[in-house]
């Protein structure tokens, strides 16, 4: 019997979901090509490693799928479960046995398509469905994502709160595997793992304007390390506004705001004095407060120091934990475009930082440069992320081929200690 010439897809061990046709059903055609008719059942040409009848499958076990054919090849296999979620795998060089490649859910069922060609290039498929044995006695890992839904400035991270530690790698990618960022317009992005339990997700470059965010965990009765088991999540949906960006110089005195790349307002500011020297470096509005009471002793200055303060201070955009803000400083108004002279805070005239107040939202951008002070670290004092160069932030990614990272930050509790 002969057959027009077979034109086999190329399928690379790599992929991470077989989808090199849609389904087992073939489309038709007259052409007379192999390919063009309707597959046969494949029932005794196609095997796997899942349990007859109400047996459950072992969640710890991988998927096999094998072509009992001598002649015969696996061009497509496609594993669901009921969430819709797509079971990754790659196929060997001979198309003979497809293996799974993430691990499989507990407690759920499975629908396996499978499509393949015998040795005359005639195609087959077979449709296989099976259950996975439940974790009720396991320990469950939960996921909380970060900030609270809403709209939020360009340069906001999501952060990622596990509610057991997660050490070594080969779990924590299992980990990242299941945490999903989808940005409209696109970003390339990754998932940075500040300590055990936090991750936090930043793309290459800042989030487009007026971008839509959503954040959703495949978690879900996934095997993540002896006894850990994944639990359910609550997706997250951000959106981004303008592009808003405000750039101190502080040997300039001055702060350019600009928004979508347009300059929007120059304003004469004054930063940290010697020995309270502003941080350089990129931070994100952290909050705004209208009305904080800032005192010297909360920052070691003793209140009978001439450099000792307690005042009220009025439109106060916070921009570290540990007490950094751009705030009206009317007090200071003489140096304010030609000395610095504050505790580390930019302080402008109120008016001005009235407009500043009312122009930032949480997760715009606040960068500063040319002072003498320490650059912002990435995870102790707000969300210092953008200062590590991409780089270095993939590093701290499990799915990379790189090293970790020497060396991560916690996270430490939120400390009130204004900087005037």
């Amino acid at each position: 019997m002969s057959h027009t010439p077979r034109f086999r897809p190329v399928v690379s061990s790599t992929l991470l979901v077989m989808t090199l046709v849609a389904g087992v059903t073939a489309c038709g055609g007259s052409d007379g090509h192999p390919l063009a008719a309707k597959p046969y059942d494949a029932t005794d040409e196609i095997s796997a490693n899942v349990p007859a009848g109400d047996e459950k499958a072992d969640p710890d076990k991988p998927l096999e799928v094998n072509v009992e054919d001598d002649d015969g090849r696996i061009t497509d296999v496609t594993a669901t479960d009921t969430t819709g979620r797509h079971l990754a795998g790659e196929l060997d060089a001979d198309g003979r046995r497809w293996r799974s490649t993430s691990p499989l859910a507990a407690g759920t069922r499975y629908t396996v398509q499978v499509s393949m060609e015998d040795g005359d290039g005639d195609p087959g498929g077979r449709t296989l469905s099976f259950e996975t044995d439940s974790v009720r006695a396991k320990k469950l890992l939960k996921v909380e994502f970060g900030p609270q839904p809403g709209t939020y400035g360009v340069g906001q991270p999501i952060t990622a709160q596990l509610s057991a530690p997660v050490k070594d790698k080969a779990s924590r990618a299992t980990v990242e595997r299941a945490l999903t960022v989808r940005s409209k317009p696109a970003v390339t992005g990754s998932w940075y793992w500040v300590d055990d339990k936090t991750l936090h997700y930043r793309p290459k470059d800042y989030w487009p304007a007026g971008a839509t965010i959503q954040v959703t965990s495949g978690l879900e009765g996934i095997k993540v390390s002896d006894n850990l088991y994944g639990a359910p999540a609550k997706a997250l949906k951000l959106t981004t506004g303008d592009r808003i960006e405000a750039i101190t110089n502080a040997a300039a005195h001055t702060m350019t705001v600009k928004r979508n790349g347009k300059v929007i307002n120059t304003i004469p500011v004054t930063t940290g004095k010697p020995g309270f020297a502003t941080r350089n470096g990129v931070k994100v509005v952290l909050s705004k407060e209208y009305s904080v009471r800032m005192r010297g002793e909360t920052i070691g200055i003793s209140q009978d120091s001439s450099d000792g303060y307690d005042l009220m201070v009025y439109y106060a955009t916070r921009v570290t934990w540990s007490g950094e803000y751009v705030h009206a400083a009317p007090w200071s108004t003489g140096s304010q475009g030609y000395a610095n002279v504050s505790h580390g805070c930019t302080g402008m005239s109120t008016s001005l930082a009235e407009w500043f107040f009312n122009t930032v939202h949480t997760g715009d951008i606040v960068q500063v440069v040319g002072s003498q002070g320490e650059t912002m670290t990435p995870f102790d004092n707000g969300f210092g992320d953008w200062n590590l160069s991409w780089a270095k932030w993939q590093k701290g990614s499990a799915l990379q081929k790189n090293d970790a990272p020497d060396r991560t930050e916690t996270i430490q509790a939120a400390r009130l200690r204004p900087e005037v």
